[in-house]
């Protein structure tokens, strides 16, 4: 295994006002499993984007076999012999096996499918991964795993060199991880190379050869697996000079107990356990991708089912659905504001009152925007006309609209999922202001986020979740983020 089968050279990629990759290299050897780590926002998406034809790159150079390539788009990726499989599967559960494999690219003779060539492809590569299902079978009906291997199937009937496999194990119980890592070695040894991203440490020990480390948009370096210790790798993608980060949220008074989560089971493997919130305190959650961070808010806001022991105000606390959660004073800020917290054609005003509007009988436009504009004044929302649709706002006012609804509703649980994504330096700072005055009139907060800085800097105590789990809370005032972000990698 001395091959390089892919070379990527001091690539850079610039986007407006951001560097998110610059002079990053990785070469990945023929029948390899080459593991890529990094925090989060170190790049690796980025990386793995230019490298699979997702995006350009704004300098270095890709190397195939050789050859410098330049992909414009992933069917360029895709012909030089690259497939990503990314985290959200993107196959059709309608479709079966079969067609999944080769959606796009059956094989045809005068312009009708020819369903014996394209049976022939399909049983050939799912016997190269050793599936136990059939080709006939529809993809919805398979496990994660099985939906896992037919991605991975798909890629060989490709003719894949290379195959990515972007946080594979998120939705995989410990069996099902262990049965893909079996069609990863079985693929390799048969000369497809995998680079495989996790967070996981365990799994680059358990199935890398090699192993890159990202930090800041830069390749740290390159070591073997079998050769690097824990300490070596968790310090390279830490880093040991790390600026301070300087402390906005300073000491507060809290009240009593508001959430108090004894124990929450839900889904994906989530098991929280002893996480409390207190009147006017901000309870930051952090965490790697995956770690469960936003299935435990939306268990809280009932979109989720979850068993345990949950009370609010000292009462129990199960909602099955949303209408629920509202009605107890909680409040959701969703990860995707776009998708999930406004209806982006409809008036700044409407969106204002979303949820006041399951109790009005008639629906009085002018009371509406009576009620909507002092809160958005209060919290500097800028826009030309209050009743202009939400979509024209920039990022940091349509995300000051998703709050004041809740502001609007009288919440006095916030729960609230990367609610800085997407928002500029000074749009962050506003928000989490808005945030800390909501705190100081009381409110319990909630804030989920992988920008460890923001929270460390804004929050009163940090929940570090891993794989599922509440593993160890500290206090920002007296700890380090080093120590924040290692807990965060391994787990302790």
């Amino acid at each position: 295994m001395t091959e390089d089968v892919l070379a990527v050279r001091n690539v850079s990629k610039r986007f407006p006002n951001v560097l998110a990759l610059e002079n990053a290299s990785l070469s990945i050897r023929r029948g390899e499993v080459h593991c890529l780590v990094g925090a989060n926002g170190a790049g690796k998406s980025t990386l793995l984007k230019i490298i699979a034809g997702a995006y350009t790159t704004t300098s270095g150079e890709i190397i195939v076999d050789g050859a410098p390539r330049h992909f414009r788009s992933p069917h360029e990726a895709a012909a030089a012999g690259i497939s990503m499989i990314y985290q959200e599967l993107d196959l059709v559960p309608q479709l079966t096996v079969e067609q999944n494999l080769m959606l796009g690219r059956a094989p045809a003779r005068w312009g009708v499918i020819d369903r014996r060539s394209r049976r022939h492809v399909a049983e050939r590569a799912l016997e190269r991964i050793g599936a136990n299902f059939g080709a006939n079978t529809p993809v919805g009906k398979l496990s994660i795993a099985n939906q896992q291997l037919t991605a991975i199937a798909r890629s060989l009937t490709m003719d894949a060199k290379v195959i990515i496999m972007d946080e594979p194990s998120a939705a995989l119980n410990e069996t099902e991880l262990e049965r893909v890592f079996d069609v990863v070695r079985e693929i390799t040894a048969q000369g497809v190379s995998i680079l495989y991203v996790s967070h996981r440490l365990n799994e680059v020990r358990e199935i890398g050869d090699r192993v890159t480390v990202l930090r800041g948009g830069r390749t740290i370096d390159t070591f073997d697996v079998a050769g690097v210790d824990e300490p070596t790798l968790v310090s390279a993608v830490i880093g040991d000079n790390r600026s301070l980060v300087e402390r906005t949220r300073g000491k507060a008074t809290f009240g009593e107990v508001a959430l108090d989560v004894a124990r929450l089971d839900a889904a994906f493997g989530l098991s929280i356990r002893d996480l409390k919130v207190r009147k006017g305190e901000i309870v930051g959650l952090t965490g790697l991708a995956g770690s469960g961070r936003t299935t435990f808010l939306r268990a809280l806001f009932g979109v989720e089912p979850f068993s345990g022991e949950v009370t609010l105000d000292n009462r129990p606390y199960q909602p099955k659905k949303p209408t629920q959660a509202i009605k107890c004073g909680v409040a959701l800020v969703p990860e995707s504001r776009k998708t999930d917290g406004l209806i982006l054609d409809a008036a700044i005003y409407r969106n204002a009152v979303l949820p006041s509007l399951r109790r009005r009988h008639l629906i009085k436009h002018e009371r509406m925007r009576r009620e909507a504009q002092p809160v958005l004044a209060n919290m500097s929302t800028r826009y030309g006309s209050i009743d202009q649709p939400i979509r024209q706002l920039s990022g940091g006012n349509q995300q000051k609209v998703v709050l004041a609804k809740w502001i609007i509703e009288g919440s006095h649980i916030l729960l609230l999922d990367e609610p800085s994504r997407g928002l500029d330096v000074g749009a962050k700072a506003e928000l989490y202001a808005l945030i800390r005055q909501q705190a100081e009139n009381g409110a319990a907060v909630l804030v989920a986020s992988s920008e460890l800085d923001e929270i460390y800097a804004n929050t009163d105590k940090i929940w570090v979740f891993h794989e599922g789990r509440n593993v160890k809370c500290f206090d920002p005032g007296t700890s380090t983020r080093d120590d924040i972000l290692k807990a965060s990698i391994v787990g302790d």
